[in-house]
């Protein structure tokens, strides 16, 4: 069974859907969060309904300025607006009936990941935390996407996009799945071609730089964390993944699985659910 939501943070609505499990409750509650341009419906249900059917509830939510939720201007990412809308979403979480407040738990996957490290470390109401193939250091990620050889252009074209922006013109936008790249494989694997958006404003990826979730993992202990890598992620790099896991303090678990950044949401489903799951189930499982 599950719940249609309209979770106010700041001056809009996020869309959101609750899983809850059999049983009476109140049940711990997990707050689900997707990747950089990602929907709810690629996937995040999915794991969701693995959660639910172990015995916890299941809050997805949208993104701002991306599918039902609100927000303008449409399909910009800001990364710590991001993180305030998912505090407001635990907070909306811990009012709703049958759901126990102390006992919160948070998963992202990818620039999400890097969200529910940051999350984690500022906010003690969240009791254990899940990052999947987390999104951890900003500037050296995005000039690996950009590439030494075209960064001075890009610096100009964000530099451009400012000025425009200033001058009241709507904000200039890019694809961030073309073919052949690998979100261009994992949206056609998924059968999301029709309905992923493939488009973000270009400031999305200036405000890349600004963001290094890697600095807060030495802050979330003693909240239980687990990482959960591809040990072929290029997307966001595993050896950075590696080097902020070392900075944990206990009690945390690393979870290597061998294959790319996609995987975990296909062929590497099972494993990635299965070791969120049974973490979450460790950690929520007893009483507030």
């Amino acid at each position: 069974m599950h719940d249609e939501l309209r979770i106010p943070a700041g001056d809009i609505e996020l869309a959101g859907q609750l899983l809850r499990p059999d049983g009476p409750g109140p049940h711990p509650v997990v707050v689900l969060s997707h990747g950089f341009s990602a929907t709810m419906a690629m996937g995040l249900l999915d794991y969701a309904r693995v959660f639910s059917a172990a015995g916890l509830a299941a809050l997805v939510y949208e993104h701002r300025n991306f599918g039902a939720s609100g927000g303008t201007p449409r399909h910009e990412i800001d990364p710590w607006q991001q993180v305030a809308d998912m505090r407001d979403v635990i907070s909306h979480a811990r009012t709703l009936a049958d759901i126990d407040p102390a006992r919160i738990g948070l998963w992202g996957t990818s620039y999400a990941g890097g969200h529910a490290l940051t999350v984690a470390a500022l906010d003690r109401r969240v009791r254990c935390v899940v990052a999947q193939v987390p999104f951890v250091a900003g500037h050296a990620t995005l000039r690996a996407w950009i590439g030494d050889a075209h960064w001075d252009a890009m610096q100009h074209r964000f530099a451009e996009d400012r000025d425009a922006r200033y001058r009241g013109e709507p904000p200039r936008t890019t694809k961030p799945a073309r073919p052949g790249d690998q979100t261009w494989d994992w949206v056609q694997a998924i059968g999301a071609q029709d309905t992923y958006p493939n488009c973000i404003t270009q400031r999305s990826l200036e405000l890349i730089s600004s963001y290094e979730p890697a600095a807060f993992v030495a802050r979330i202990a003693p909240t239980p964390l687990l990482m959960i890598l591809a040990t072929g992620d290029t997307q966001t790099p595993y050896a950075g993944q590696r080097a902020a896991f070392a900075e944990a303090g206990q009690p945390s678990r690393l979870v290597l699985l061998d294959g790319g950044h996609y995987d975990p949401y296909t062929t590497l489903f099972p494993a990635a659910a299965g070791a969120a799951r049974d973490w979450f189930v460790e950690h929520l499982a007893g009483g507030a």
